[in-house]
């Protein structure tokens, strides 16, 4: 199948600035108001029932063009962008290690032809790719792993489905569900003025459950296909190439458990923020290229590449919060939230919540980028969510999973549409094998809203 409809769906990068315009227009239609505001320890908050009309301010047509550099040079974009374009760096250097691709066949060739410890390598795939997502929001990466996973998908048994879901669905869960992906929960709380990675018990034990819910869909359906093979599409897929775990590579993947654990212990310990995180990957990269024998070329030129690739997510940050410069040039951000908490006047908070995940759902189609739509939205869903009795970590969870669960149907995502391509999958079959599956992570999601509102004690 040729990926062409990608081609056809407008680009993140002009829906972007289709936004931005908007956004200069509605500052000659929204009419001018502000709250009053206040401080609340280290963070500022909205002051309910403050909001007055103020004298219209509205950005000249020029101002669409002069925004963007805005947007790039604001000192929290800036920084955003580059800790992105670092981690995409150093995750480059980690993966070129082999470190990863051989600890999966490693699996493989463990689990043998034995019926029973084939049908483990669903879970101990699915989780692995979700600690993943969980904690460094794998995202681009699984499109690597197919090469693998739809290979060993059909010798086991099964359709190229199975071979996608393990990676593309397992990674999915885990960052919708995240409770350390720097580029959605860390970038959201940022964002909202509280501390990175806060909550993170309560995000864990969602992510578990979301978790365990795509495991089972995905393991029912590979019963399904073992029992009543269905015709599947014949893929020239590449066959598994060896990479063996040497003892570099082994070291590689300690170190970067290590990694992880530093990071829990650093940002809940010592309040790390972005810089102190930026210069834990750092290190680790550094480190995985020497205990992985990579020669200084290579490594640079690894972590060059990965960097570029990341290029798209950092532009997509700064001009997201162009965005909402023009918004509050033109004084117009009080007047949206005023009528926001307006509609939703009278609302149980746990009905609010709700609207805010259907409302992050539905702007993950027009902005498919996690940190993108958190730039974008946050500083606007985060005092919302104190004129609508919400708490702020609940806002954030509203808008993880929106962002992480649309991933799977969007069509504007070169990601999901670059997967299918290479799986020879159909749009419209996938949304068939997804939609239940997307339902019972809805519901599930939802159950976690209610659950962050009424009960979760932040």
């Amino acid at each position: 199948m040729n990926p062409a409809p990608a081609t056809r769906a407008p680009d993140a990068l002009l829906i972007i600035l289709a936004v931005l315009l908007g956004a200069v227009v509605l500052t000659w239609l929204v009419p001018s108001g502000e709250f009053e505001r206040r401080q609340e320890g280290t963070r500022t908050v909205v002051v309910p029932g403050t909001y007055q009309a103020v004298e219209a301010s509205p950005v000249p047509w020029h101002g669409f063009f002069t925004a963007p550099l805005k947007g790039f040079t604001d000192h929290h974009a800036a920084l955003i962008m580059g800790f992105v374009l670092l981690i995409g760096g150093v995750f480059a250097v980690i993966n070129a290690t082999g470190a990863i691709p051989a600890l999966l066949l490693w699996v493989v060739r463990t689990v043998g032809d034995n019926p029973a410890r084939r049908r483990l390598v669903i879970p101990v795939l699915m989780i692995a790719f979700s600690i993943g997502g969980n904690t460094f929001g794998m995202a681009e990466e699984v499109l690597v792993f197919l090469m693998i996973t739809i290979p060993l998908a059909r010798r086991l048994g099964w359709d190229p489905i199975v071979g996608v879901a393990i990676p593309f669905v397992g990674a999915g869960v885990g960052f919708a569900g995240a409770a350390f992906n720097p580029f959605t929960v860390g970038i959201a709380q940022g964002l909202s003025g509280l501390p990175v990675f806060s909550g993170w018990g309560f995000r864990m034990v969602m992510w578990a459950v979301l978790t365990l819910v795509a495991i089972l869909y995905v393991m029912r359906y590979a019963a399904r296909i073992e029992q009543a093979p269905a015709a599947s599409p014949a893929l020239s897929g590449a066959e598994l190439e060896e990479h063996p775990l040497t003892a570099r590579r082994l070291g590689v993947l300690a170190l970067f458990l290590a990694g992880l654990g530093l990071l829990i212990y650093g940002v809940t310990r010592w309040d790390w923020y972005i810089e102190e995180i930026a210069a834990l990957f750092l290190g680790i990269g550094f480190a995985a290229a020497i205990i992985g024998g990579l020669a200084p070329n290579a490594a640079a030129r690894a972590f060059g590449t990965g960097t570029r690739e990341m290029v798209g997510a950092a532009i997509l940050i700064g001009l997201s919060r162009s965005i909402l410069i023009v918004m509050e040039q033109g004084r117009i951000v009080d007047t949206i939230l005023h009528t926001l908490s307006g509609a939703a006047e009278g609302l149980p908070a746990v009905v609010s919540v709700q609207v805010m995940l259907a409302v992050q759902f539905c702007l993950n189609f027009l902005v498919p980028s996690g940190s993108g739509q958190a730039a974008l939205t946050m500083p606007i869903m985060a005092p919302l969510s104190d004129l609508l009795g919400i708490p702020r970590q609940a806002a954030v969870v509203a808008y993880q999973l929106g962002d992480g669960l649309c991933n799977f149907v969007t069509p504007t995502s070169g990601i999901l549409m670059g997967i299918l391509g290479i799986a020879g999958i159909s749009f419209g079959s996938w949304l068939r094998w997804i939609a239940r599956l997307m339902l019972l992570l809805l519901v599930a999601g939802m159950i976690f809203l209610v659950i962050g509102v009424t009960v979760a004690g932040w």
